[in-house]
């Protein structure tokens, strides 16, 4: 456990920060400025959310752990007509969504047990999908892996996209259930590669960004395919017990490994 903390800190320490312009504050949560019409909100409890606007209409992606009012604080930000989407199914980024009407969803991930009341309505995303916030169009892309109906938001205004959980935060929790194949998840990274290299995707902002402060680069997605290559091959070389964190849906005996700038956690009684 020891090891694996120092690991964190240190991968955490070594990430260059970037400033953002704080804008709003409370007990809760944070909004800051990243670029031009996109915010982060970080919570106290370390997770994120992204509001990015465009000329016609405004997007929220995640809706966070736990947020009193989360509706009336994106107001302060933006007072245009308002999309929910969230990149998976985890209570830490869909834990705020009854504040809303209506959340977009990738319904692979309905499989999920989550208990959280919401009576709203639920629009099924797919890939290929894309939302025109005027002037800004934000494409849909299905990544499975973390969940099976991770999706990551591609933003070609700013060079970036959304990943969610994805492709973690410095390190990609697979040990979850449902379980996804490691091959599939190689599948991804690799599918996320080409998607940078052939759309000038040059930045990441990920679903936990208080642990980098900043948007990550095709480089730590190098890292992760390769991780991920050795680890569909059943090579798990160097990896060292991880704590299950008392998550239910965790398996008994995680294992994390890491490569370059990557880390993997994972179930060694069942990669693939």
């Amino acid at each position: 456990m020891k090891n694996i903390l120092t690991a964190l800190l240190l991968l955490i320490v070594a990430v260059p920060k970037t400033a953002a312009q704080e804008l709003f504050k409370n007990g809760e949560l944070t909004i800051s400025k990243l670029e031009e019409r996109t915010w982060v909100v970080e919570t106290a409890d370390m997770t994120t959310m992204y509001i990015l606007e465009g000329d016609d209409r405004a997007m929220l992606i995640d809706t966070g752990t736990q947020c009193e009012d989360l509706d009336e604080i994106v107001r302060k930000i933006t007072q245009k007509p308002l999309i929910v989407v969230l990149t998976h199914n985890h209570r830490d980024h869909a834990g705020n969504i009854r504040f809303f009407d209506k959340v977009y969803m990738h319904p692979a991930d309905t499989i999920i047990p989550i208990d959280i009341i919401f009576e709203g309505e639920y629009k099924w995303l797919q890939e290929g999908d894309s939302f025109d916030l005027g002037g800004r169009h934000i494409e849909v892309y299905l990544m499975p892996g973390h969940t099976p109906g991770s999706i990551i938001l591609m933003d070609h205004s700013i060079n970036a996209s959304f990943t969610g959980d994805a492709f973690g935060s410095g390190q990609v929790w697979l040990q979850l259930k449902p379980h996804v194949p490691m091959n599939d998840y190689y599948a991804s990274c690799a599918r996320m590669e080409q998607l940078m290299n052939g759309h000038n995707i040059t930045k990441l902002y990920v679903g936990h960004y208080p642990y980098v402060k900043r948007p990550l680069d095709i480089n730590y997605i190098l890292d992760m395919k390769v991780l991920a290559k050795r680890l569909s091959e059943g090579d798990t070389t160097g990896a060292k017990d991880y704590p299950n964190m008392g998550i239910d849906i965790a398996c008994k005996n995680p294992m994390i490994v890491a490569n370059g700038q990557a880390m993997i956690v994972f179930d060694p009684e069942n990669i693939n």
